[in-house]
């Protein structure tokens, strides 16, 4: 039983994640929800009790793996490995769960009216944490002297772009969508710009 309820919630959020991208929260509708899950519409209502409660469940399935991203952070560790890590985590997120970005990104450029204090905390001390990690390594030589906020915005801005830029990206590239290796290739080039910009002088 617990399966079936497992599974039935991963297709409504999936599929509640592809509207809230598609449509923004106001205009998303539950029955579009089901319909797109293949549930009856009051299974949305019996898993999530309101159409609030799924958009807050969207966020949630995509903030949990933003903060894992930053994981590698850590004043210890060398700034190229942890730089490497972090832009292949950021990828990852854009690359496995591309509609809840876009309802992330969407929050925030709103100024995320749906995110609850203490997840604002978590994600805004979780962004000084590692703006310290990257001021102490310029501090000790192990990095440029490169701005740190704007470099971990920069950072945010190169691969959040591969969720809310998908379809451009592909168009250009000439592909029906994108594969593994798009996403390899994004890693190495945003990896290979962002080590060689913050090479020590």
């Amino acid at each position: 039983m617990s399966s079936i309820r497992e599974r039935n919630k991963a297709l409504i959020l999936r599929a509640a994640s592809e509207e809230f991208a598609d449509k923004g929260f106001a205009a998303a509708k539950t029955h579009d929800i089901a319909s797109k899950a293949g549930v009856p519409k009051p299974n949305v209502y019996y898993y999530f009790k309101s159409k609030e409660n799924l958009y807050r469940e969207v966020l949630e399935s995509i903030i949990e793996p933003i903060l894992r991203a930053s994981t590698p952070f850590d004043t210890a560790g060398e700034p190229q490995d942890v730089l490497r890590a972090y832009i292949r985590a950021k990828i990852h997120i854009s690359r496995d769960l591309p509609f809840a970005s876009k309802v992330f990104a969407s929050e925030i450029m709103h100024g995320a009216p749906h995110l609850s204090a203490d997840q604002v905390e978590q994600l805004n001390a979780q962004a000084l944490h590692n703006i310290q990690c990257l001021q102490t390594w310029i501090d000790h030589g192990q990095i440029a002297p490169v701005d740190p906020h704007h470099l971990m915005f920069s950072i945010w801005a190169a691969t959040q772009t591969y969720a809310d830029f998908d379809w451009q990206i592909a168009s250009i590239t000439g592909k029906a969508k994108l594969d593994d290796t798009d996403y390899e290739a994004a890693i190495d080039t945003i990896t290979r710009l962002v080590l060689k910009g913050c090479a020590p002088e």
